[in-house]
């Protein structure tokens, strides 16, 4: 079989075959980094738009109870109220910078009777116990808070927790533990008290401004892909000279190539080697 016929053959079509599956599992790859990048764009713009913005009414964010749209994530909220501290929850598992600790939930209860979940901040695990040698204590009496909203979490099967500590801050569970009505949609992480504590839990910083490497590894997913074709065409290159080995005119083409080859300057590599194989 001369010529590109061999192109025909069953076997090279399994080739073929073979290469674009291999194309279209890396174009897929390079999509899914596409789509992880725009959602980090999406939170740093939310948080650009949102995190230094000033304190608007908790009402006029979350009208409802349920409320909560993504656009508000880190959205400043002002909510007034009094903290029911004998209900204060400890959600287990939450580090920071490497170290083991835990975030610190503080219902508020509202003028309207509603209860708003603060989420005060981070303290470390204990020294001798799984829970924290001492919890700031929250202020008593009516207290103003900003606190900038984030969604609630899902349960997590295999996780589990007792006493006043959660697995998560699943704000359903926690409503339904409480007994009143709660906002589900939405909690708040603390930004501010008044009147002020001297001592707080360590509070939440600004997310770093960071995309990731999600574009760079995109770009190689698709290169990965395009090389495949290539890889290809250079395998079935080499097959064409391979079956047309008698053919005058590649014989010649291959003389040619050989020609070339001998032309080239040697590197110093090259020379070692052959000065190698003499000596081997």
């Amino acid at each position: 079989m001369t010529g590109w016929r061999f192109l025909l053959s069953r076997q090279w079509a399994g080739y073929l075959a073979l290469t674009i599956i291999f194309a279209v599992v890396c174009s897929g790859l390079g999509m899914w980094q596409l789509a992880r990048r725009a959602e980090a764009q999406a939170e740093i713009s939310r948080v650009d738009a949102n995190f230094d913005a000033e304190g608007i009414p908790i009402t006029d964010a979350l009208p409802t109870l349920e409320s909560f749209d993504e656009s508000q994530k880190w959205l400043p909220v002002e909510v007034t109220g009094t903290y029911l501290r004998d209900e204060e929850l400890l959600v287990r598992n939450r580090p920071l910078n490497i170290n083991p600790g835990f975030e610190v939930l503080t219902p508020l209860l509202l003028t309207n009777g509603d209860v708003f979940i603060v989420n005060r901040g981070w303290v470390p695990t204990g020294e001798d116990q799984n829970a924290p040698d001492a919890v700031p204590s929250a202020p008593a009496g009516e207290v103003t808070v900003i606190a900038r909203l984030k969604q609630g979490e899902p349960s997590l099967a295999g996780r589990s927790a007792t006493g006043n500590q959660v697995a998560t801050i699943n704000l359903t569970e926690i409503a339904e533990r409480l007994g009143t009505d709660t906002y589900t949609g939405a909690y708040g992480l603390m930004k501010s008290e008044d009147p002020a504590p001297t001592d707080r839990p360590t509070a939440v910083t600004r997310p770093v401004r960071d995309e990731g490497p999600h574009l760079s590894y995109a770009f190689q997913w698709f290169v990965f892909a395009l090389m495949a074709f290539i890889g290809l065409g250079w395998a079935a290159r080499q097959e064409y000279r391979t079956v047309n080995a008698e053919d005058p005119e590649e014989q010649d083409r291959a003389a040619e190539r050989a020609r070339r080859q001998a032309a080239k300057p040697r590197s110093d590599s090259d020379i070692e080697d052959e000065l190698m194989d003499q000596h081997s």
